[in-house]
């Protein structure tokens, strides 16, 4: 691993910006055989959860191949508009809780993602002491989430205590002559003590630091990985007629790295 410590503009203008070079790979699922998600690196979250997941989500997440599966080399999670549990819409919300969790490294994963308003697709971290610490004392690093109806703009955030929710310290990443629907790119952090890196397609974008948040900095323990297409919430609003369903967030890798 290198560093290399230098000003970087997108930031304000005397920012220093440390970046790594973490090229060990040390985790990676690539998708290769077909069928449910890799048990012993994936996991589900079923049901609709506390208040919607605490979002006011309006999906039911369920484990059924029509939600998520591996197929051609890529994980696939859909979002359907249908009856189900009580439900208007199911989707799928794997984890890695219990069987994947790290402190620090690249995480980096290549996604094509859905598109329509009212759709939440996400690639995001949570502290693995959830269960035991209430959110979000225990940390949370989004990596990505999108606004289905903005297809040219992502989010990358950290949600801790005293900067949760609407408060998060968050940046956004826009592309000038392109969709996050039409076509695949890399998402990612890199991550390591006193600050976090946030990456499209390789390209910096935010560094999070100690300095950066206005409570503690509860990023030094183990996280675990999280993928999911929401339907509704307080993010991004309900679906409306021109949401065209089903909707799938392809996913062709993700790679661990330290």
């Amino acid at each position: 691993m290198a560093i290399i410590i230098f000003a970087f503009g997108g930031c304000s203008s005397d920012d220093v910006q440390i970046v790594t070079r973490l090229n060990k790979l040390v985790m990676q699922d690539e998708f290769g055989v077909d069928g449910a998600p890799d048990s012993d690196m994936w996991t589900y979250d079923i049901g609709t959860g506390e208040n919607g997941w605490g979002n006011n989500e309006l999906q039911y997440y369920t484990d059924r191949p029509e939600n998520v599966k591996v197929e051609a080399g890529m994980l696939h999670i859909t979002a359907n508009k249908e009856n189900f549990m009580g439900s208007q819409y199911t989707s799928a919300r794997i984890v890695t809780r219990g069987l994947v969790e790290k402190t620090y490294g690249r995480f980096e994963a290549r996604i094509q993602l859905p598109w329509g308003r009212g759709l939440w697709p996400a690639f995001w971290l949570l502290g693995g002491n959830c269960d035991e610490i209430d959110w979000p004392q225990c940390g949370e690093i989004d990596i990505m989430e999108n606004r289905g109806g903005e297809p040219t703009i992502i989010h990358g955030s950290v949600h801790g205590p005293g900067y949760s929710a609407s408060e998060a310290i968050t940046k956004s990443y826009e592309l000038a002559n392109d969709r996050f629907d039409t076509g695949f790119h890399i998402f990612g952090i890199e991550w390591g003590p006193n600050y976090i890196n946030f990456y499209v397609d390789d390209v910096l974008y935010n560094q999070i630091t100690p300095a950066d948040v206005p409570g503690e900095w509860v990023y030094d323990q183990p996280f675990y990985i999280i993928m999911n297409v929401a339907v509704g919430g307080s993010f991004v609003g309900p679906p409306n007629s021109q949401t065209v369903f089903p909707q799938t967030m392809l996913v062709d890798y993700l790679r661990i790295y330290e």
